[in-house]
């Protein structure tokens, strides 16, 4: 028997469904259609009287959607669940460029507990594109700001997370990509389940991000370390690592330091990766 189409509720649908799921958030809107849901938050984060956080703001479809390095980012309608959430954080600054793992890691464990059969194949690969086996499944970009008011600083989590379309998508792109209905391995046959899938990826992502923010402001990153191990999509894997389309050094990935930095084993002996600054390919 065919499965159902893939389609999303109305953004109204999914927004009152979420409410009650999310109570303590001051501000929780999904739209049918945005700029960039990130984008959004962090231009609210300047205004003068912002609402309470935490913050969700999901949307059916994005038009200037940005990942890492400013990559545009863009799905079809109703392809792809994006949302983005603001947490309030006292971390040290010396923290707060492994909030980019803290997040991919919390959402991980997220989609991981809705995989079922196929959660172990629900992968991270550093510094934060979460992957099915090794096809891209999801985007996630962090950023940070001060609120002027009150001088709080925010950190904003955003993540895309492919619904459908992948084997349209990878032909296009000329790369793998993985989508929701291949991990789950089944299409709900009901708009009803729709729902409820999206609502339960959703609560349970930015109910992550949320316990995984305030763990990171109090112990740092190093209770991450672990988790991250048990997802690690690269762990033992000969890499190159590239800036600028140029391969700066090849190597084996052994794992993450205490800072969240990659470690590549080489034959001069190890280098530590900074968040931000190079992708890092798994070799063939």
């Amino acid at each position: 028997m065919p499965t159902a189409p893939f389609a999303l509720p109305a953004a109204a649908m999914l927004q009152s469904a979420l409410a009650p799921r999310l109570a303590d958030f001051g501000m929780l809107r999904w739209v049918e259609e945005t700029g960039s849901t990130n984008a959004d938050l962090m231009t609210l984060i300047r205004e003068a009287t912002p609402p309470a956080l935490p913050w969700l703001l999901g949307a059916h479809l994005q038009i200037q959607g940005r990942g890492r390095a400013g990559r545009p980012w863009n799905a079809a309608p109703g392809a792809a669940l994006m949302l983005s959430c603001a947490f309030p954080t006292t971390a040290a600054p010396t923290l707060l460029p492994s909030l980019s793992l803290v997040a991919g890691i919390a959402a991980c464990e997220a989609l991981r507990r809705h995989a079922g059969d196929n959660a172990g194949q629900v992968l991270m690969k550093w510094p934060n594109d979460l992957q099915y086996g090794d096809a891209k499944l999801a985007g996630i970009l962090v950023e940070t700001a001060r609120q002027p008011a009150t001088g709080q600083r925010v950190v904003v989590m955003g993540m895309g997370v492919n619904l459908r379309d992948a084997a349209a998508v990878s032909q296009h792109f000329g790369r793998a990509v993985a989508d929701w209905s291949q991990v789950s391995g089944a299409a709900p046959g009901s708009a009803e389940q729709w729902l409820d899938m999206a609502v339960q990826l959703a609560v349970d992502v930015a109910s992550a991000w949320q316990a995984a923010v305030h763990l990171h402001e109090t112990a740092g990153f190093q209770p991450f370390l672990d988790r991250h191990a048990s997802m690690d999509a690269l762990a033992s894997r000969q890499v190159n690592v590239i800036e600028d389309g140029r391969v700066l050094l090849s190597g084996t990935a052994a794992g993450l330091d205490g800072f969240g930095r990659l470690q590549v084993r080489h034959a001069l002996g190890m280098d530590a990766i900074t968040v931000g600054e190079i992708s890092v390919r798994a070799q063939a």
